[in-house]
């Protein structure tokens, strides 16, 4: 079972102007509502990465902004998967943590009707649908601040913390290479 990490601010981000070579289809997928300022923040990171990441061989780049079940549909066909989404857990803003699907179960939805990512990945398994497994999905979570105001940028503690979860989502690709 992978260990929770995280990264503090005061470690100096690492560079994130090079991209390393990658093997594999791998899926890194931002999460968030646009709106929503601190609940954007997994767009923010990927569109950091997106231009990085580019040439990277089996490495494709997206943003979405649901969770559960439509969730599970968008890995399908994916080796390996990178979810950057935004967090709520007393710790400070812009903290940046990285879990595994199997320690943290993920549920970006606004429906109380919807699933975990661990039982949607379950139920599309049973359906025949090709997912990754529980072990090969890592989540990058930065704590947010706000996430219930209107606005498009992060506050100022959770945007400083993109180039971080920008860099562990590139330590997170060069360990599977």
């Amino acid at each position: 079972m992978l260990e929770v990490r995280q990264i503090s601010t005061s470690q100096a981000p690492r560079r994130t102007d090079v991209a390393p070579p990658f093997t594999g289809r791998t899926l890194v997928l931002g999460l968030g509502n646009p709106l929503l300022r601190d609940d954007a923040v997994g767009l923010h990171v990927v569109r950091r990465l997106r231009s990085l990441l580019q040439e990277a061989p089996g490495v494709e780049v997206a943003e979405d902004h649901g969770g559960g079940l439509h969730l599970m549909e968008r890995l399908i066909g994916f080796d390996r998967v990178v979810i950057i989404d935004a967090q709520r857990s007393n710790r400070s803003p812009g903290t940046v943590r990285v879990f595994s699907a199997t320690v943290v179960p993920t549920q970006h939805s606004a429906s109380a009707h919807d699933v975990d990512l661990p039982t949607a990945l379950e139920l599309g398994r049973r359906s025949g649908a090709a997912l990754p497994r529980l072990s090969d999905i890592r989540v990058v979570a930065v704590e947010a601040a706000d996430v219930h105001s209107f606005g498009e940028e992060c506050t100022a503690a959770v945007a400083a913390s993109i180039p971080l979860a920008a860099g562990a989502v590139l330590d997170l690709l060069q360990a599977w290479r």
